[in-house]
């Protein structure tokens, strides 16, 4: 995030709420909300939504996430040692909507965040391990049946740090074991495979490369109780179905993506 916000000649160092903080809360002429029941919001992807220096808005954070009870947000921190403190005082188990992740980019990381994971009280949880930097096995922690999804990937822009496929195959094998959702959603920039090293920029064919490895697996479906503005349950076939377009197929995100935003920007649109 630091490479990227040196591109944009920002300062990865400044941490600054955005204009767009009442988004999920925003809605067509028609009155419909623009983001759709049952899509996915991912928060704070080029932050850390525990950040110390965000705590003066996370409420209002979290009471729009109470609000669109419809929706689900994927959360993701380092810093799980400071989320207890940080839950709203209506929290109880948690809120059904909230899906939960920690990062784990090696062993170390893994045996320091996710026995803290599990000791948290949320509905969903997984982890991500990215960028992905060495072996890990969390065979002991996937045993508690509370993990529903794995995700992996290499590390990427200014970043040499190889990942090496058979770390992949390993994660992959172990997640099946338990029938946990595994996604390899990228290469990397440097993939070692077979002990050659692959040396590989461009994003799309990471994400290529990573399909076509097979090792994505669907395990036991994570079932989100999502509710309306009026407390009531919204039926599976109410709920938003992702769209995707032909160059899709070949992703490896595909399997968690939250689908085409159909903004035609894309340069695989077709007309």
């Amino acid at each position: 995030m630091y490479y990227l916000d040196h591109l944009r000649n920002m300062d990865g160092e400044d941490i600054f709420l955005t204009n767009n903080l009442n988004y999920p809360l925003s809605k067509n002429k028609d009155g419909t909300y623009k983001i759709k029941s049952g899509e996915t919001l991912r928060v704070c992807m080029t932050s850390d939504f525990f950040l110390n220096e965000a705590d003066k808005w996370r409420d209002a954070c979290w009471n729009i996430i109470n609000h669109r009870q419809d929706v689900i947000f994927f959360l993701l921190t380092k810093r799980p040692e400071r989320v207890k403190e940080c839950l709203p005082s209506n929290w109880g188990d948690g809120y059904e909507n909230v899906f939960f992740n920690v990062t784990c980019e090696n062993q170390k990381r893994a045996d320091e965040r996710i026995p803290i994971l599990l000791s948290l009280p949320f509905k969903h949880k997984g982890i991500m391990c990215a960028p992905f930097i060495g072996e890990i096995n969390i065979e002991k922690y996937l045993a508690t049946n509370q993990i529903e999804r794995v995700v992996c990937g290499g590390e990427n822009y200014d970043g040499d740090r190889p990942c090496n496929f058979e770390w992949i195959k390993s994660l992959r094998k172990q997640c099946e074991k338990y029938d946990v959702t595994f996604c390899f959603i990228e290469t990397g920039t440097r993939f070692i495979k077979d002990n050659k090293l692959y040396i590989l920029k461009n994003k799309r064919i990471q994400s290529e490369m990573a399909f076509k490895s097979k090792m994505n697996y669907q395990g036991k479906e994570i079932n989100f109780i999502l509710k309306d503005d009026f407390g009531n349950i919204i039926k599976k076939e109410k709920l938003y179905v992702p769209y995707f377009k032909d160059h899709c197929s070949t992703c490896g995100s595909k399997l968690i993506c939250n689908g085409c935003a159909q903004c035609k920007k894309c340069s695989f649109e077709k007309i």
